[in-house]
């Protein structure tokens, strides 16, 4: 039996990994396909700390199907981390389909005998191979755009960073003072350990 098991990411808290679930239900459906699970967390793409991700990996079984809205979903890794993940994705088995990669869609045919099968994976892989390079370089370009924005408006005495997020960080110093541990704290507000030690020193009158 075939299992398809939808991903669903997004960079920051802030933003709806949930987005594409409709869409996603949706394509399944078109194909009298039924989503067995799903598996959502806000991590960057760029990145293959992934829980979510790989407990999806480890969920499956040969022939399963991951299905995710766009290939940027799945991954805007560099090609060395790429072929990492590629290479578990092919250790398992998994059949990655695409909403914005039609080539892919032929592997979501549970009617399709072998040969066909050996066919649609490997255009499938040759292009999903193309739109995770293009990802990539989508990310690379925005963070070198976004540095060089950051450059000029300090040179322009106009960068004052992130505004601090008041009530956050006062919620975190109430933890801190009473006693929950660092972990504790991380993991119930999502803040960095460098953020947190900045946190837990005294404040200045």
């Amino acid at each position: 039996m075939t299992f398809v098991r939808a991903y669903l990411r997004a960079s920051t808290k802030d933003q709806d990994a949930n987005r594409a679930k409709d869409d996603l239900f949706a394509f399944a459906a078109d194909r009298d396909l039924k989503i067995a699970a799903t598996y959502t967390e806000n991590e960057s793409g760029a990145s293959l700390k992934r829980p979510e991700l790989f407990r999806l990996l480890n969920d499956c079984t040969p022939g399963d199907i991951l299905l995710v809205e766009q290939v940027d979903r799945l991954s805007r890794l560099n090609a060395e981390d790429w072929e990492s993940l590629k290479a578990q994705i092919q250790s398992k088995k998994v059949k990655v389909v695409a909403l914005d990669l039609p080539t892919s869609w032929m592997m979501a045919d549970t009617k399709a005998d072998d040969i066909q099968n050996r066919i649609f994976d490997a255009i499938n892989q040759m292009m999903l191979d193309l739109l995770a390079a293009i990802a990539r370089k989508d990310y690379d370009d925005r963070r070198r755009r976004q540095s060089q924005g950051i450059a000029k408006a300090k040179s322009e005495g106009l960068y004052r960073g992130r505004p601090e997020d008041k009530d956050r960080n006062a919620g975190i110093r109430k933890m801190l003072a009473s006693g929950m541990s660092w972990n504790s704290i991380i993991s119930a507000t999502g803040c960095s350990r460098s953020t947190l030690s900045r946190l837990a020193k005294p404040q200045t009158p």
